[in-house]
């Protein structure tokens, strides 16, 4: 009990000092490079006995080959089936390796994205815990099996899975939306049965191999350890890694702009039809990302409050919900109104749709409609904070992306000092409303 009110009582402490503005700081955010160049980022708090960690590499889906889409997915995936043998430790297959960590009531997740490949352990920081629990994590980053029977399995699963969800609507309109909006890039790839068909073991090996590697790896603590417990723990992570070769990776190209208007209509046998609006968005290193949030929210982002959900929701009633969002990477992610209806409603909602960006996006917001956004979101900020796991997300973010490590404490001082101007100017320049896809799903095809 008494943990639970310490950890309680800062939590609220955090959020009244955030709500005050200027008065409220991050906690410190410690940060170097290893010999072996990988960089690290760490949070001490020691109001919980815990420690979460986050390995960041260069190996998500944007590094996949067109003909195999879904290897940095399968490589992920394969990861936690079991482990070679090392000096000093066993083999385990996948259901050891599972008890092991049960048995340390530790957790090792693995995720790729578009961008990277993660990494997280949760551990208690009791030492001897944290030191087994570290010790296995490492011995699993160094030496993952990569068994041929187990991914046999676990690619029929996959399969099954996309054949399933070819049967919800909005998997099937955000496929075709996302080819359309994203055309040859990486981001627009989609793993399908025959593209895993073309992965085997081997060039899941070597994925692996060239990608997961500690030179340009980010790492980040946030938790109960100090900076030399950190900077061993770090050490122990990376020591399997660090005589990998570490050549540039390919350059990736931008995701291209779209040329002209776009209309899909994709037959579909459903209740409501699925409306997907947008066009390629932009990266998170662009200058205008904060008027791009505030924009963002004002127009479909900030739920009942949006212009979007007053004009099609609340006054003509033509969906439950309707929504819009950028998303951000390395490269321009899609930028996406979506929303569904009745399939007679639909041309209606997607005329009012068009017509509810161009004047956004030509007049820009109200003075009123953006101090309501920055009220929402700085005060709303603190939230995004108020445990040890978002904490760990938002600086492994910030580490993935180069930013500034005052980021955080910066964020609603900087957000504040947005102007309208500003906003129509990023508006303008990233959103042309004569270039976007229109894709509806639903109802027969013209």
């Amino acid at each position: 009990m008494k943990g639970f009110c310490v950890r309680r009582c800062w939590l609220v402490g955090w959020a009244s000092l955030i709500l005050s503005g200027s008065l409220w700081a991050a906690p410190p955010i410690e940060h170097w490079t290893q010999p072996s160049g990988t960089r690290v980022q760490l949070v001490t708090l020691t109001a919980l006995p815990m420690l979460d960690v986050q390995l960041d590499f260069d190996g998500g889906s944007r590094r996949d080959p067109a003909a195999q889409a879904g290897l940095a997915q399968a490589t992920a995936l394969m990861l936690d089936k079991g482990l070679d043998a090392l000096p000093g430790q066993s083999a385990l297959n996948e259901n050891q390796l599972v008890e092991a960590w049960a048995d340390l009531g530790a957790q090792f997740t693995l995720q790729s994205s578009a961008d990277r490949l993660s990494v997280r352990l949760r551990t208690l920081s009791q030492a001897d815990i944290r030191q087994q629990a570290v010790a296995l994590a490492a011995h699993q980053l160094s030496a993952p099996a990569f068994p041929e029977a187990v991914w046999v399995r676990e690619r029929d699963r996959l399969v099954a899975g996309w054949r399933q969800a070819q049967t919800r609507p909005s998997v099937v309109a955000n496929r075709h939306f996302q080819a359309a909006v994203l055309g040859p890039h990486p981001y627009g790839f989609e793993a399908r049965p025959e593209t895993w068909a073309r992965v085997a073991v081997a060039d899941m090996r070597d994925f692996y191999l060239r990608h997961v590697r500690a030179c340009d790896a980010r790492v980040t603590l946030v938790g109960d350890v100090n900076r030399a417990q950190a900077e061993a723990i770090v050490e122990q992570l990376m020591a399997g890694l660090k005589t990998r070769p570490c050549q540039p990776l390919p350059t990736i190209a931008e995701v291209a702009p779209l040329q002209a208007a776009q209309t899909l209509r994709v037959p579909f046998d459903a209740v409501q039809a699925q409306i997907l609006i947008g066009q390629p968005g932009f990266p998170r290193s662009d200058p205008d990302f904060m008027a791009l949030t505030l924009a963002n929210h004002m127009l479909g982002g900030g739920g009942f409050s949006s212009r979007l959900m007053q004009e099609v929701r609340e006054r003509r009633g033509l969906t439950y919900g309707i929504f819009s969002a950028f998303a951000p990477g390395r490269h321009a992610g899609p930028f996406t109104v979506s929303m569904s209806t009745r399939p007679e409603q639909a041309d209606e909602a997607v005329a009012l749709i068009h017509q509810e960006l161009r004047r956004f996006i030509t007049e820009g917001p109200t003075d009123a409609e953006l101090a309501q956004a920055k009220a929402s979101l700085i005060h709303g900020f603190a939230l995004r904070l108020d445990s040890n796991r978002k904490l760990l997300d938002n600086v492994a973010a910030m580490a993935w992306h180069d930013l500034p490590m005052d980021h955080l404490d910066t964020w609603t001082t900087r957000l504040d000092a947005v102007t309208r101007e500003q906003v129509m100017n990023a508006l303008q320049r990233v959103l042309n409303p004569e270039r976007m896809v229109t894709l509806i799903l639903g109802g027969p095809a013209s």
